[in-house]
């Protein structure tokens, strides 16, 4: 079968790009091979001190819409889907890269973990996913995509990667059903599980540095990814390309989870 491609492959597609909070991000990385391959951009930024660092990479991808969203706040969300189809009246591809738990419950070791922080780590870490897709999916009227960020962590145990485990499995789960409960709209849903990578969210993590280094010596292929082989392997599973493959947890750490 021969596939009609257009050139540049997604151009036109509208996009939504939650987790950007610098150059550094996992979500820029996506941001920009969207941009790179002819989508049109929404991102958002945190709150006020963030928007000085995102609101320049914003304006360097010609994002459409640049709007606040901090997924604790009531409100905030609704509103961005609500500036998308006033603007758009559609949605194609949806990037949720965001996680957080509070610093102590993160250092500490699960078994110490306190149920609130537990549970603010799920809302904010996870089943904000959820509440995306629910908000984005009426939108997505001609099939789309979504895509959550996860780690290796949620599959095999992480040394210091603590509560982040559990939360992270919690949301390759939720991609799956999703995948099944969204199928017959044509919307593919996948958990991106990159290799470790130097972004602000990964410092907070004990002894990252060693698992930086342990990580490049056991990738197969000699290194480290970045975030621009992130980006450009989810938009590659945006495209017609990759029209039946959901439901995966898409490895893109240069071989490290094959390893013992």
């Amino acid at each position: 079968m021969v596939v009609d491609i257009p050139h540049p492959i997604l151009s036109g597609k509208k996009v939504l790009v939650v987790g950007v909070a610098n150059e550094h991000s996992i979500a820029y990385g996506c941001a920009s091979a969207f941009h790179q391959l002819g989508a049109d951009l929404a991102i958002t930024y945190l709150n006020d001190k963030s928007r000085a660092y995102v609101e320049p990479l914003a304006q360097q991808l010609d994002a459409g819409l640049f709007m606040p969203l901090d997924v604790e706040q009531p409100g905030q969300l609704e509103a961005v889907f609500e500036q998308i189809e006033k603007k758009w009246g559609k949605l194609d591809i949806l990037v949720h890269s965001i996680a957080w738990a509070p610093k102590d419950d993160l250092q500490g070791g699960l078994l110490n973990c306190s149920a609130e922080g537990f549970a603010k780590a799920m809302d904010v870490s996870c089943h904000s996913f959820v509440r995306m897709a629910r908000l984005a999916a009426p939108l997505m009227t001609d099939g789309g995509s979504m895509f959550a960020m996860s780690y290796h962590g949620a599959q095999k145990v992480v040394p210091n990667y603590n509560v982040m485990g559990p939360i992270k499995a919690a949301l390759e789960a939720s991609c799956r059903y999703l995948a099944y409960e969204l199928g017959h709209q044509k919307i593919r849903v996948h958990a991106i599980s990159p290799g470790p990578l130097k972004t602000r969210a990964a410092s907070g993590l004990k002894d990252f540095e060693h698992l930086l280094n342990e990580a490049s010596a056991r990738a197969p292929v000699g290194e480290l990814v970045d975030i621009d082989d992130v980006g450009f392997a989810v938009a590659y599973l945006a495209t017609p390309y990759a029209r039946r493959i959901t439901g995966d947890t898409i490895y893109v750490d240069g071989g490290v989870n094959i390893m013992a």
